[in-house]
């Protein structure tokens, strides 16, 4: 039998997988795959976020390319929301509205589509697995201002403390669910 969670605390304890030494030496990737693959953990992990992002004031929901897709959209579905997929360059079709930014190893573009969605004064929470640097969430959010969107708040699983990334996302309302 399947065990149950009663928090993400518990779910992230018991089922994340630690990889030494990946993607490079001296980093311990910490591996969200049997989390989401196991239905009770996913469940709270899902109903976590949305609570967080509910209580940010959130209208939409924002998913980072990748895993914020499927994070974000399991709670904007428990939301009754919309999800706005945040794509990596040259995945959606003109128009668009881009952000580049730089990581440690060079630079990346973000997108949103230009038409269609109706972003202006849209209050949208972000969804992502991971806070490390914060690059590509400071993106993100800049690119959905540049859209005429507002972003109230950010929501994300784990942080990888020592990067700077929650310094980086200034005085915006964070949830990270490792601190609980």
């Amino acid at each position: 039998m399947s065990r149950t969670y009663a928090t993400s605390h518990e779910a992230l304890t018991d089922l994340v997988r630690l990889v030494p030494d990946f993607p490079s030496k001296g980093v311990l990737f910490e591996d969200l795959t049997p989390v989401l693959a196991h239905p009770d953990a996913f469940g709270v992990i899902v109903d976590e976020l949305a609570e967080a992002a509910e209580s940010m004031g959130a209208e939409m929901i924002g998913g980072l390319d990748a895993r914020g897709f499927l994070l974000g959209s399991a709670v904007a579905y428990k939301l009754g929301q919309g999800i706005l997929a945040i794509r990596k360059k040259g995945k959606l079709p003109p128009p668009v509205h881009t952000r580049s930014y730089d990581l440690e190893y060079g630079s990346a573009a973000l997108e949103v589509p230009a038409s269609g969605i109706a972003l202006a004064g849209k209050k949208i929470v972000l969804v992502d697995d991971v806070l490390a640097t914060g690059g590509t969430l400071v993106a993100a959010r800049d690119l959905l201002e540049q859209s005429g969107a507002e972003v109230v708040g950010f929501v994300v699983v784990l942080e990888v403390e020592g990067l700077g990334g929650r310094e980086k996302l200034g005085e915006s309302p964070l949830v990270v669910l490792n601190e609980h």
